[in-house]
């Protein structure tokens, strides 16, 4: 500590009777509100030409000059508190360390957005900056702070995109979500993409309708008007229509389905007694070392479990041009795409959202909370993905002139 800090806390402790840390925020807002008065003072004094002590020349009709103060309560990070305002008589002064109409000097906005992105409910927020600070925030006042995002959120929807994204996910996290009245489930579509040097990007997220290839079409022909031109592989669960939609948007594209998610949906009718066993068999189809041989142990895992489950494994036949892609690469590379667990850092993000509200009060509720959670996620996103140097070697030697340089 410096020399000079010492001689402030001295003059503090001479100052004020502090015997409580409650006495030094009480007198840590007092000096705040001196503080901001002099400054204002400073400010009013550059604003009309002249010190408060020199006299005004009277006679000067045209000269402006101090027209006492004005009394105005704000917020702060010490308490509301009042503060004296200084006033002209052209009623032409702006003081800038408090500005005309701001009422919040804590920088409450900020606090409020970081909290909101953490899954608080709107009254679970105006509650805890009272506890906090001692000043009432109601929950419009904090829906309205938290609007403020919107044009951030419409600028992330409507950004350019880059020309070829590598590998692209889609996954779907479903929230209760109030419209007109009713409770309802909502499905947040999150559009993750790896750029071509290996870097994570959500390119969107996309509250609501309900799936078909109709949607999915508007979602990818959405990206194609922001300027991808190409997706190399697409890895996807198996979402209503998003195969059709695929084949017309970017024809060229591999649609990969998520392996993770074809197991969990075998094993969810597999009793409790044969799911480790059943589990061991799927893993010998799509850790195969080439298709031929996947295919080989996809016939002798359906042939063991039809007898007790006989339409377990019609999915992995129904499904296999979509399974199928991944025994083109080898098993480091395969791991990049077979699964949508590159998104399963944010996708647990978001999920927290669920843990702190049981049903959101409207879909915009939700948009803001999936943005703001993202913007907090996404600040960690500084390196490519791991072992992206051999994927993208396999990937230019598989899908020529297609991977920019």
């Amino acid at each position: 500590m410096t020399e000079g800090k010492r001689e402030i806390i001295r003059g503090l402790l001479e100052e004020y009777d502090i015997e409580s840390a409650q006495d030094i925020q009480d007198a840590l807002k007092d000096l705040l509100g001196g503080t901001i008065k002099e400054m204002m003072e400073a400010e009013m004094d550059e604003h009309i030409g002249y010190e408060k002590s020199e006299r005004a020349d009277l006679d000067d009709l045209e000269r402006n000059y101090r027209n006492g103060y004005k009394n105005k309560r704000v917020n702060s990070s010490y308490g509301s508190m009042s503060i004296d305002v200084p006033q002209d008589r052209n009623s032409s002064f702006e003081p800038k360390v408090v500005k005309k109409r701001q009422k919040d000097i804590s920088d409450i906005d900020r606090k409020i957005i970081s909290v909101y992105a953490k899954g608080m409910t709107t009254k679970q927020i105006s509650e805890t900056i009272e506890d906090i600070y001692g000043f009432e925030t109601s929950e419009s006042f904090i829906s309205d702070v938290t609007d403020k995002i919107l044009p951030q959120i419409e600028d992330l929807q409507n950004r350019p995109l880059e020309a070829v994204y590598p590998i692209v996910f889609i996954d779907a996290i479903y929230f209760s979500v109030r419209e007109d009245g009713v409770v309802q489930k909502r499905a947040a579509y999150v559009v993750f993409g790896i750029d071509a040097d290996g870097r994570k990007d959500v390119l969107t997220i996309d509250v609501g309708e309900n799936e078909s290839s109709k949607y999915w079409l508007s979602v990818l022909n959405s990206l194609k008007n922001r300027g991808v031109q190409d997706i190399l592989i697409l890895c996807s669960d198996g979402l209503t229509g998003i195969k059709d939609a695929i084949s017309a948007a970017f024809p060229k594209t591999e649609h990969q389905r998520c392996i993770v998610h074809m197991v969990r949906n075998t094993l969810k009718y597999v009793a409790n007694r044969d799911m480790k066993a059943f589990a061991k068999d799927l893993k010998t189809i799509y850790t195969a070392p080439d298709e031929k041989s996947a295919l080989a142990q996809l016939d002798h895992v359906t042939d063991k479990w039809s007898p007790q489950y006989p339409y377990a494994m019609k999915r992995w036949s129904d499904n296999w041009d979509a399974i199928s892609p991944i025994f083109k690469f080898s098993r480091d590379v395969r791991t990049a795409f077979y699964t949508t667990n590159a998104i399963e850092s944010l996708n647990s993000t978001l999920r927290r959202l669920n843990r702190q509200r049981s049903v959101f009060p409207e879909p915009q509720a939700l948009l803001k909370s999936l943005y703001l959670a993202t913007f907090e996620a996404t600040r960690k996103w500084t390196m490519p993905i791991r072992n992206w140097g051999k994927v993208r070697g396999e990937l230019s030697i598989m899908y020529p002139e297609r991977l920019p340089e």
